[in-house]
């Protein structure tokens, strides 16, 4: 058996969905329907609402619980997957939108620890995410570890260890984190049942071979295709192209980092006929130049990742 053989034939690759804004700056409720219907085309397995890609930090709570709502609804009867993120820096609130998660019928949830009060320790870690998964004792839970974000540099594999024996729905991590050595040990950590869904796109490629089970991501809103030929490339032991497909969502990252990542987003979004709006203060959005030098490379893109997609070499 080679390598490849042993690699699962197909992940999961769950989108994490911008928040749509109206011109007025409100959210924008009725554009979650047709992003959803991209999503399924695109041929994702399930969505990540209110997380970073979503601004879930520049929402108030009753607009995350309106948010949850519409996706709940509008995927059901679909096989997506509804995975809410519900945490805040105020514990009790993270813990009443895990509350409302469930009553609203998600799949399950999933929880930045509290970064401005950090936890000092796992233990601290372990106890402020109990605390929000009782709110929702039917619903699996994710604990989601983004460092870059939250300034929180923990041992994420000690978390699960603890965080399974203290958390009955304890579900695996969100792990959005580049060390890759990091990774392995979280991978060596799960439990039966538990998976890793790695939040890096520029590092999929790696991360499936070092043991993710799963992917969340900001591009799977634009090049799902893309990644689905990237681990079939690697299932063929195709690893030219597989490499091929990870430098060209590398690529991407680029493209839409040039003028503030979310922000060029909701401007390819837009352009591709969602209804995204731009992002709220303190992000900024492309200006009318940055966006016509955007979109163009993005056609550009577009173009190269469509011949990818059909590649079999």
């Amino acid at each position: 058996m080679s390598f490849s053989d042993s690699l699962p034939i197909r992940v999961p690759l769950i989108s994490a969905p911008v928040t749509p804004f109206a011109g007025d700056g409100s959210v924008a409720l009725g554009s979650v329907e047709a992003l959803a219907e991209r999503l399924v085309r695109q041929g994702v397995d399930g969505v990540f609402v209110n997380g970073t890609t979503g601004e879930s930090h520049s929402l108030d709570a009753g607009e995350r619980r309106l948010l949850a709502e519409r996706w709940v609804s509008v995927l059901r009867g679909t096989s997506l997957r509804c995975i809410i993120h519900v945490g805040s820096n105020c514990l009790r609130e993270a813990r009443e939108l895990a509350v409302h998660a469930q009553q609203a019928g998600a799949s399950g949830i999933a929880a930045l620890a509290p970064s401005y009060f950090k936890p000092a320790d796992v233990e601290a870690w372990v106890e402020a995410s109990a605390f929000i998964a009782a709110g929702a004792p039917a619903l699996p839970f994710h604990a989601y570890d983004l460092p870059a974000m939250t300034g929180i540099h923990l041992a994420s594999d000690r978390f699960l260890i603890q965080a399974t024996g203290r958390i009955p729905t304890m579900a695996g991590l969100k792990f959005s984190n580049p060390d890759l050595v990091l990774l392995q040990r979280c991978v060596e950590a799960l439990s039966p049942g538990q998976e890793l869904l790695y939040g890096c796109d520029d590092l999929l490629l790696p991360a499936l071979t070092l043991g993710a089970t799963g992917a969340v991501g900001s591009t799977y809103n634009l090049a799902a295709p893309l990644y689905r030929a990237m681990q079939a490339a690697v299932v063929r032991g195709d690893w030219q192209l597989a490499r091929r497909a990870q430098r060209h969502s590398i690529r991407l990252i680029e493209i839409l980092s040039r003028s503030g990542y979310l922000g060029s987003l909701k401007v390819v979004l837009s352009h591709e006929g969602i209804a995204a709006g731009s992002v709220r203060l303190p992000l900024g959005s492309p200006n009318a130049d940055q966006s016509r030098e955007l979109l163009n490379a993005w056609e550009s893109w577009s173009a190269g990742s469509a011949e990818i997609a059909a590649a079999k070499s």
